[in-house]
């Protein structure tokens, strides 16, 4: 006597689409990550061709002040790693789903 078994009705994903947007997720990663860190050398560089050359410098200048100058570059890429991080964590959370609901399709075989 063959035993009936009920159909897995457990599918959340389409596995192909899964995998489409995990893939994009990881590309658009690496593209802002990229364009941050092009930003940020192009306005770093900028700025000490500047600086070099005297631009910033005013007379009575303490060398704190001079420190503030470099404030705001230094803090120019975390929004871009801070992105990059984050899709990458989708991208992997995805993946991560789908091995989940696959793993489950294989035990209720």
């Amino acid at each position: 006597m063959a035993e009936k078994r009920e159909p897995f009705l457990g599918i959340f994903f389409d596995k192909s689409a899964i995998l489409k947007l995990s893939r994009w997720a990881g590309i658009l990663a690496w593209v802002t990550l990229a364009a941050y860190l092009f930003t940020f050398a192009t306005s770093f560089t900028q700025f000490m061709i500047q600086f070099v050359t005297g631009v910033f410098f005013q007379k009575g200048m303490s060398f704190v002040d001079l420190l503030s100058f470099f404030n705001p570059y230094l803090t120019m890429p975390m929004p871009g790693i801070v992105y990059f991080f984050g899709l990458k964590f989708v991208q992997h959370a995805l993946l991560i789903l789908l091995e989940m609901e696959e793993s489950a399709r294989r035990s209720t075989r």
